[in-house]
């Protein structure tokens, strides 16, 4: 068995809380939380042993293999290292850090000390997400002119308000960080490296020191040209998230309120009955086995195997340094155009 332990009991514990627990040889063993009332329920919960902190776990949970890092993202790196210089491997929630020097902290940690790491980013898992990864292998589109990706939903500003570390810059990081890393990773996983940015990002409608809404230009080292839009503040709830690709031979694009469904898909390869067939067949299944669950899985399966994880830290720290490029381009803009992107007291005062 691989014992688990995890390192903040707020919301997104839950998800690997469920994940554990539907893992063969995977057993959720203690659980860390410096807010009381979080731990006790926590605790109770799932009965794992509690511990006021990730180092009280650390040096006092004999059966400990690996913790789950679900803190605020700010606090990720001290104690994501903190964990892999104790010898446990690691499962990092996204982001893996607010900034690349972070997540290079953490990289170095994690290669000094033998352990393995994985960060979540689940939507790699979506059904739909992997047929279209495997078209693209295959060449089904053929020469990619250009792709796209969209994240029109709601964060309303209760959501921020819930907590003092929501939005800010320092714990939890704006639409492209907290949100749209996401399409951003299946980005880089599905069409490659990034070359090029240019970016617009501001704080257009919510009480926040981080960005609400960003659009981008991308030039993948293919040459392939890329867009992004983002936002957190679309009236009424989430829109839509989408994945759109646009080549020689063919298009597809994978929407609804999260990118699990295929909504357009035609290539010269396959007839319209195949792809009437392909359409249906996610259909019947859009959410699939959990992102968590299969995370989990995968790094229950990479430990007993001594092998490395599906999705990495050089593969979380990848979708980080593309977001500090397009805020730094985005930075860069504002200051060229002689104005800055609004603060979220300029929001507040009507600006």
């Amino acid at each position: 068995m691989i014992h688990y332990g995890i390192a903040g009991c707020g919301h997104i514990a839950d998800k690997h809380i469920e994940a554990i627990r539907n893992t063969d040889c995977a057993v959720l063993t203690a659980v860390c939380d410096t807010h009381p009332d979080r731990l006790k329920a926590a605790a109770e919960r799932t009965g794992a042993a509690p511990y006021p902190s990730l180092a009280d776990m650390l040096a006092d949970e004999p059966k400990l293999d690996a913790v789950c890092i679900c803190t605020p993202s700010g606090l990720h790196a001290e104690l994501a290292v903190m964990a892999a210089r104790s010898g446990k491997h690691l499962v990092i929630e996204k982001p893996l850090a607010l900034t690349a020097r972070d997540g290079e902290w953490i990289s170095e940690a994690v290669r000094a000390s033998g352990v393995k790491a994985a960060v979540v980013h689940p939507n790699r898992y979506r059904p739909a997400v992997r047929e279209l990864k495997a078209a693209l292998d295959r060449g089904l589109f053929g020469k990619l002119g250009h792709v796209s990706a969209a994240v029109r939903w709601n964060r309303s500003q209760a959501y921020y308000d819930q907590a003092g570390w929501r939005g800010t810059k320092a714990l939890d990081g704006g639409v492209l960080m907290n949100q749209a890393i996401h399409s951003l990773d299946l980005l880089l996983w599905l069409f490659g490296s990034v070359r090029q940015v240019s970016a617009m990002a501001d704080t257009r409608i919510r009480r926040m020191e981080a960005e609400d809404t960003a659009a981008a230009l991308l030039r993948f080292e293919s040459g392939v040209i890329g867009t992004v839009e983002a936002a957190t503040t679309v009236y009424g709830g989430n829109l839509e998230e989408t994945i759109s690709v646009f080549g020689e031979d063919g298009c597809a694009v994978l929407g609804g309120k999260t990118a699990s469904w295929i909504r357009h898909w035609h290539c010269s390869s396959m007839s319209r009955e195949e792809s009437a067939a392909l359409v249906r067949f996610i259909e019947a299944d859009p959410y699939g086995v959990p992102g968590h669950e299969q995370i989990i899985r995968d790094m229950t399966a990479a430990i007993l195997e001594d092998r490395e994880p599906a999705v990495t830290v050089e593969d979380g720290l990848r979708s980080v340094r593309l977001i500090e490029e397009l805020l730094a381009s985005a930075d860069a803009l504002a200051a060229e155009a002689g104005s800055k992107p609004k603060s979220s007291s300029d929001v507040q005062n009507g600006g």
